[in-house]
């Protein structure tokens, strides 16, 4: 577990509530740690520009802004290209070069986590879906 340090912070009410609405939706009991993952959050897209936070199916995932795509998707490709930048543009030739990039510098910067999403994805089989999710078999 990472070390942490205790902080004090005054938060102006209107953002209190909107913290607590946000501790509601996504079920998150504890304010301090509804704050830091916003933090992180915050952090992150600072770093990389160009890449926003949306809620998935287990945790918030990183997607590249008005694309929908998230980061290791665009990063599978563009390893199956041989980690060739113009064929990764040749392959998603609908997204701007800032969007491109922040993909990957996102994943320069947080390579560990992408990597174990794309082991996730890699194990995803369809044999694997359909055994644990038996209504996705054709009838």
């Amino acid at each position: 577990m990472a070390k942490s340090n205790a902080r004090g912070i005054r938060v102006p009410s209107s953002l209190q509530e909107q913290i607590e609405g946000e501790m509601e939706r996504r079920g998150v009991g504890e304010w301090s740690t509804m704050v830091v993952e916003l933090l992180e959050e915050a952090m992150r897209t600072r770093r990389a520009p160009g890449i926003v936070f949306v809620d998935g199916a287990t945790s918030r995932r990183p997607v590249v802004a008005g694309s929908g795509l998230e980061v290791w998707e665009v990063v599978a490709t563009w390893k199956e290209v041989g980690r060739n930048y113009e064929r990764l543009r040749a392959a998603y030739e609908w997204l701007t070069e800032p969007q491109l990039r922040a993909a990957l510098s996102y994943y320069e910067l947080y390579e560990a986590e992408v990597e174990r999403q794309l082991e996730r994805e890699a194990r995803l089989t369809q044999e694997r879906v359909q055994e644990e999710l038996p209504f996705t078999k054709a009838r």
